[in-house]
């Protein structure tokens, strides 16, 4: 019978440099950066590493995991390079914590990155030349733009909101995140917005305007890990406010659903699949009541919506609810991105899984860079990363807390 990975693995130090237009850094410098950084937490040095775990997406500029063995001069130690879309970030948590958990290692990197902005990437459709972009095609092609937008037209429809109501609740989602990323010395985007600015910016595809997506950003997130037995052993820093592992959920859809006409985008069965793993793992059974904290993947701001509800964090349809509500701000019921969110923050495509589990373990330690974004007895926190478009997705969770001790 399989067992929980509940708190067999712990984090005992984590690093996260700004991220956003890193014009002045190549993806070495990214490494460099986030690697020491959570190296310097954990009070190790990189060659008492036994093995590594490293994802990222655009590989132009690096193959398997020797870019990450090249940067830190790891001397022949296991290397693994995972890639699941935007989901690569929780792989590489993932990875490596079943191989501590198996004992084949003692102690472990797990680090993401992207370097984004020197690709020209913008989340649209390209034909052609280098550099050519045909938006007229992005629904049909499957670029994120259009079937995210074709989401939350299925949403409206769905629940009886006005094209008003609809673009409205989306705003205010977009709002909370920038609100929550100004506040954040970390964050891409730190721009607090309105409601009105979010309704009259730029259509990128309707009801999605220039303010319901991401940015395209630069950055990396890393972690060392060791088995929570081990803490003493490894944990100079961090002996006693170490985060543990307490559930993982991987699921994967077949990805039919982008092909058929009569598909539903207003929940997600990876999402779904992937939250029931990761509750059961971590014993979580009311998880509205139960974390702490959620980061949500919002690609766009209708990815939070729906992706909230495909958790069971609120029911079906009860977003808007919780929005109007104000249950998904800093003082609300359930924390929503408190750190801006992959629409404030940033989204480089490896390293967006290891920066949310990164809030978490900084809000739990109350480290929290900005007092006003320190929330109070932080115990369970859930980061949630979807890669691919809705009807063709994989969705990865991690559930970290406090260490049952």
């Amino acid at each position: 019978m399989a067992e929980s990975i509940r708190d067999k693995v712990a984090i005992i130090g984590m690093g996260c440099p700004a991220w956003g237009e890193r014009w002045d850094a190549d993806i070495f410098d990214l490494i460099t950066e986030a690697s020491f950084a959570a190296f310097d937490d954990a009070g190790i040095g990189p060659n008492q590493i036994d093995a590594a775990w490293l994802g990222y997406y655009v590989n132009d500029f690096a193959t398997t995991g020797l870019v990450l063995s090249q940067t830190l001069q790891l001397q022949q130690i296991p290397i693994t390079r995972v890639e699941n879309g935007c989901a690569s970030g929780s792989e590489c948590i993932r990875g490596a914590a079943y191989g501590l958990a198996s004992k084949q290692y003692d102690l472990v990197l797990a680090l993401g990155y992207e370097k984004l902005k020197d690709t020209g990437f913008g989340g649209l459709v390209t034909s052609g030349a280098p550099g050519k972009v045909y938006p007229m095609y992005a629904a049909e092609q499957g670029a994120a733009p259009g079937r995210y937008a074709m989401a939350a037209t299925a949403y409206f429809r769905k629940y009886g909101l006005s094209k008003e109501e609809g673009k409205r609740t989306l705003a205010k989602i977009s709002v909370k995140s920038h609100r929550n990323g100004a506040r954040n010395p970390r964050a891409h985007l730190r721009r607090e917005i309105t409601v009105e600015q979010v309704m009259n910016a730029p259509i990128i595809a309707w009801p999605l305007g220039l303010f319901d997506c991401c940015g395209v950003t630069d950055g990396a997130a890393a972690a060392v890990m060791c088995r929570t037995e081990d803490v003493r052993k490894f944990a100079v820093n961090h002996p006693h406010d170490y985060i543990t592992i307490k559930g993982f959920g991987i699921a994967a859809s077949p990805g039919w659903g982008k092909e058929r006409v009569d598909y539903d985008f207003t929940y997600w069965d990876a999402t779904e699949a992937a939250a029931k793993q990761a509750f059961a793992q971590a014993g979580i059974t009311n998880p509205r009541k139960e974390l702490s904290l959620a980061e949500v993947h919002d690609c766009f701001s209708i990815a939070e919506l729906i992706g909230v509800e495909s958790m069971g964090i609120c029911g079906y349809g009860q977003g808007k609810a919780d929005v109007d509500s104000g249950a998904w701000e800093q003082e609300g019921e359930i924390p929503i991105n408190i750190s801006g969110g992959l629409k404030s923050f940033g989204h480089p495509i490896g390293a967006s899984g290891a920066r949310e589990v990164f809030e978490f373990y900084t809000q739990f330690q109350n480290r929290a860079e900005e007092p006003s974004r320190q929330l109070k007895d932080v115990k369970f926190g859930l980061a949630h990363n979807q890669g691919g478009f809705p009807g063709q997705f994989v969705c990865g969770i991690t559930i970290t807390g406090a260490p049952d001790v």
